[in-house]
């Protein structure tokens, strides 16, 4: 084989298994491309005027009234909701329906964008940052495992 078509085959070996190396600009981080999606539309109502889940939940008709949902305006509120420990609710509320069983989006995916073009492309970040399909979970806090909790990307 001659040394032009080696460096040929090289080459394309280097493109093709270009796209199976992540690299880190890549990866959806939460400073980058979480925070600024919820700063867009999930902090109207979720922001740091808004009560702690505690909070929320000992009246939860008058935060509704006003509004209000459970605060989550940092990373860690925000984990709170994907982790620990109210494990998957962001996944049950932000999901678009193919994940359920009877195929009803969740209440807060109709505020991911104007759009179902934006909300599928809002809920595709937010999914890439929990750690892909694989760790978008719809299970209550009391039926996820520790395996499935390791799943979580989360990165910061």
């Amino acid at each position: 084989m001659s040394c032009f078509r080696k460096l040929l085959a090289a080459l394309a070996l280097t493109l093709a298994a270009s796209p199976l190396v992540a690299d880190d600009k890549d990866e959806v981080t939460y400073r980058e491309h979480i925070r600024p999606l919820w700063e867009n539309t999930c902090a109207a109502c979720h922001g740091a005027a808004s009560p702690y889940l505690g909070d929320f939940e000992e009246d939860k008709e008058r935060y509704e009234r006003e509004l209000k949902g459970p605060r989550m305006d940092t990373y860690a509120d925000l984990i709170f909701f994907v982790a620990w420990p109210d494990s998957s609710a962001l996944m049950r509320r932000l999901d678009d329906g193919r994940n359920t069983a009877n195929g009803k989006p969740g209440n807060m995916y109709q505020y991911l964008g104007a759009s179902e073009e934006e909300r599928q492309k809002n809920l595709a970040l937010f999914k890439a940052w929990v750690g892909g399909d694989e760790a978008w979970i719809m299970k209550r806090p009391e039926e996820i495992t520790k395996e499935e909790l390791e799943r979580f990307e989360l990165a910061y």
